[in-house]
């Protein structure tokens, strides 16, 4: 199922925007700082905060970037086979961010998230050989999950953006709805298992 639109639609204008600015990389920072400031009590909240952009972020971000640069892609990177190096980079940034806030004791819920990352984008990496699944979905999908398990009812607020951009990546054609519903099932139940699984 696609979506017929137009690029010089406003409405297409506002779907790529939300595409654009809801990204998994970017949403790493308003997570991570929210998550910090309520569980570390303030104790830490800096430092952890720092490792948790540094390594879910800027790391990422970075190579993300310069991939895209140097191979001339498009910002989506399309291609699905071109997002394997950017994802084994943040699997690796993922796996050091989280032995480091590990060995620096914070707190559990901000340790396994960052574990999560690491390893939903162990698992995204596995479904890309063979489909393209909607990052996009699955990247914020996962955090949403974190944080409606941390929150509770609270967190349902993160729903929104996330419905916005599954929404987007739609009605701009970059994925069909079954790329779409997939990634953000997976996403979210894989995370909310984990947290099951290791906040006891």
């Amino acid at each position: 199922m696609r979506f017929i639109n137009s690029n010089f639609e406003p409405k297409y204008d506002f779907a790529r925007s939300i595409s654009r600015l809801v990204q998994p990389i970017i949403i790493t920072m308003p997570i991570f700082v929210i998550l910090n400031y309520f569980v570390t009590g303030g104790t830490g909240f800096l430092i952890f905060t720092l490792i948790c952009l540094l390594f879910a972020t800027f790391l990422p971000f970075t190579a993300v970037w310069m991939w895209i640069k140097n191979r001339d892609l498009d910002l989506d990177i399309t291609d699905k086979d071109e997002r394997t190096f950017p994802l084994l980079f943040g699997v690796l940034s993922y796996l050091i961010g989280t032995v480091i806030l590990f060995t620096a004791g914070a707190p559990a819920a901000v340790t396994v998230l960052m574990f999560c990352y690491f390893s939903n984008a162990l698992l995204t990496i596995f479904i890309t050989f063979f489909w393209k699944i909607s990052l996009h979905s699955m990247g914020i999908a996962g955090p949403t999950a974190a944080m409606i398990y941390v929150f509770g009812s609270s967190g349902l607020l993160f729903l929104f953006p996330l419905f916005m951009v599954m929404w987007s990546r739609l009605y701009l054609n970059k994925h069909t709805l079954a790329q779409v519903v997939v990634g953000a099932i997976s996403g979210f139940v894989f995370t909310w298992l984990q947290f099951k699984i290791f906040l006891v």
